[in-house]
């Protein structure tokens, strides 16, 4: 006998039992958090992480259980947040900036069980980790690019704070300028702070005053590029593609990719098989590189040249900090047939010749 309404209830009770089975499999998800400096609207720094955060979400969907907490101070202030992370259970806590490493460290020796990794960190525990892109592999390639457009052979950085990550990006910028330009000096103003949208216009307004044509930033607000769209010269975006902020002074964005590490670690945790070595992706990961290149302005030759020094770096053939490379008094730091390591560029306290200037103390 047909029985149309049995098959009805049927049905209802399987809908409820998968249901009930996809509620309890998500609440024992186990939890990803990810501590912000800032917040994602920023188009910088915490915007990459945040895509990154939502193609993990994407990925694993109710296999894990992700947790966001935007404008954290590296401060004491943040101890508390990740603290109060850990004690809510999360297996996996990312600090998503270099001041968050200490606190981190603190608070991951009372939670042996919780995953601590920081974000541009060097520090190592047995429960804590460091992780990183090669922003200086896209801020070299960008150097190639600004070195065939300058016209007054003078270029710009806005720097943040005085870190080795910071100065990487400065030499490796006017590294690959002086590769195609040799007449090209880098002028350099440190804001102090990763986030200030007025002290970066500031600064990209005075450095356009001393005949910079072509800026870079390693800031995490958009003010650069469009102060430069502003006051008709060129720059790059930096973190994500920042175009839209500056159409007319675009000239490229160097990107980064996190979604690439947070994939794979958070694989590695759901397996079992995370390390603590210290991770640093790159060009060969597609963790970083120079997008939407403005072949309208660059010319061929310079977008060929930039493609030349992206494959060198993919397959190895090459390093950005390979010497022989001088310092800005002209004594050489590596000499040929070096390249520096991974500690020593964590270390680097230098400018390379043709930046000016000194570092700040």
């Amino acid at each position: 006998m047909n029985k149309p309404w049995l098959k009805a209830i049927t049905a209802t009770v399987a809908l409820s039992a998968t249901v009930a089975a996809l509620s309890a499999q998500a609440a024992d998800a186990p939890g990803v958090a990810f501590v912000y400096l800032g917040n994602p609207g920023d188009a910088g720094w915490t915007f990459a992480h945040d895509a990154g955060s939502k193609e993990a979400e994407a990925k694993y969907g109710n296999k894990i259980k992700i947790t966001r907490v935007e404008n954290v101070p590296e401060s004491a202030d943040s101890e508390r947040v990740f603290r109060d992370l850990a004690n809510k259970g999360n297996k996996i806590i990312f600090g998503t900036s270099f001041g968050y490493q200490d606190f981190q460290l603190k608070v991951a020796k009372d939670f042996p069980d919780t995953i601590f990794l920081t974000a541009t960190g060097f520090k190592k525990a047995k429960n804590f980790g460091t992780y990183d892109v090669r922003m200086y592999q896209g801020a070299y390639l960008a150097g190639v690019a600004a070195g065939y457009v300058t016209k007054t052979n003078t270029l710009g950085f806005v720097a943040s704070v005085p870190i080795p990550e910071v100065v990487r990006n400065i030499n490796a910028y006017t590294m690959g300028a002086r590769s195609v330009n040799p007449k090209i000096h880098t002028k350099v103003i440190w804001i102090n702070s990763w986030f200030d949208p007025g002290k970066e216009k500031q600064a990209a307004e005075t450095l356009i005053g001393q005949g910079a044509d072509v800026l870079l930033q390693n800031t995490d607000s958009n003010a650069t590029l469009n102060t430069a769209n502003e006051k008709h010269v060129w720059a790059f975006g930096w973190d994500s593609n920042m175009k839209k902020f500056g159409p007319n002074a675009h000239l490229g964005s160097v990107v980064a990719h996190w979604g690439v590490y947070y994939n794979a670690v958070i694989q590695q945790v759901l397996d079992g098989k995370w390390k603590n070595d210290p991770v640093w992706l790159g060009i060969p990961q597609k963790a970083v590189d120079l997008e939407d290149l403005n072949s309208g302005v660059i010319p061929a030759k310079a977008v060929q040249a930039v493609a030349a020094k992206r494959d060198e770096l993919h397959t190895g053939k090459w390093d950005v900090f390979s010497g022989p490379i001088k310092d800005q008094s002209g004594a050489e730091k590596v000499p040929a047939g070096k390249t520096l390591s991974d500690p020593e560029l964590q270390r680097i306290n230098w400018y390379v010749e043709g930046v000016d200037g000194s570092l700040p103390k």
